[in-house]
């Protein structure tokens, strides 16, 4: 059976990250799904995640973008249809591992310096967000992301990891080699770990909007080998 694709953004996007994904996904035949992940906490999110798959009949391919390959880590145990997970440019943590925690170990990215907290959540500085998230993507494209972006509860950057997913499915991941957000150390050494299928692209953490074919490639091989 075909799986239907349930996209799973990160911090400081939205769904709309994922409309060029879906467009060539949908051109080849799968259904998907983009996800409004609440950004609120590490356990919320994937118990949000969990309940979207829940009423899914079809096997899913779980992908997650970002904070989101946390997201969808720990979303995965959850349920009984999940076949595959595909990380793009994201974080893999392990049980008890937190995404800052994950980081920690490695050199670091620009993310942190372009930080800004209102309240309890966190945004990307408007004058850093292009050159850490999508410096690869024409400025009137980033400029518009930068003033709509979805901000992150800071917890859930703290937030430790329950039992995950890639620990038992097979798992792909999209490496961001110029990645400024997420160190390309970090993500390699997540996807050694997982033990997942790894492609390199040369690009930023917006994988999906910049490199949106290759992306959708990654995602139909996971599709079409765990069918």
């Amino acid at each position: 059976m075909t799986p239907t694709v349930v996209l799973v953004h990160g911090a400081f996007t939205d769904t709309g990250s994922w409309a060029g994904v879906i467009r060539r996904l949908q051109a080849a035949g799968i259904t998907a799904k983009a996800v409004a992940t609440p950004l609120r906490g590490l356990a919320h999110d994937a118990a949000f995640v969990a309940g979207t798959v829940a009423a899914i009949d079809d096997p899913v391919v779980l992908v997650g973008n970002s904070y989101a390959g946390a997201v969808i880590g720990a979303a995965a145990p959850q349920m009984s249809n999940v076949n595959a997970l595909v990380h793009i440019a994201a974080f893999v943590p392990d049980e008890g591992e937190s995404v800052l925690e994950m980081a920690a170990n490695f050199p670091d990215s620009e993310l942190g310096p372009n930080l800004r907290a209102i309240g309890d959540d966190f945004y990307l500085s408007t004058e850093g967000f292009r050159r850490v998230l999508a410096e690869d993507l024409p400025e009137d494209v980033t400029s518009l992301l930068a003033v709509s972006q979805r901000p992150i509860a800071a917890v859930a950057l703290g937030e430790k990891s329950g039992p995950v997913g890639w620990r038992t499915l097979p798992s792909w991941h999209a490496v961001a080699s110029a990645d400024k957000a997420i160190h390309p150390t970090v993500q390699r050494f997540g996807a050694q770990r997982a033990g997942s299928t790894v492609v390199e692209i040369d690009g930023s953490h917006l994988l999906a909007l910049s490199q949106a074919d290759t992306v959708t490639d990654l995602i139909l091989e996971a599709a079409a080998k765990t069918s």
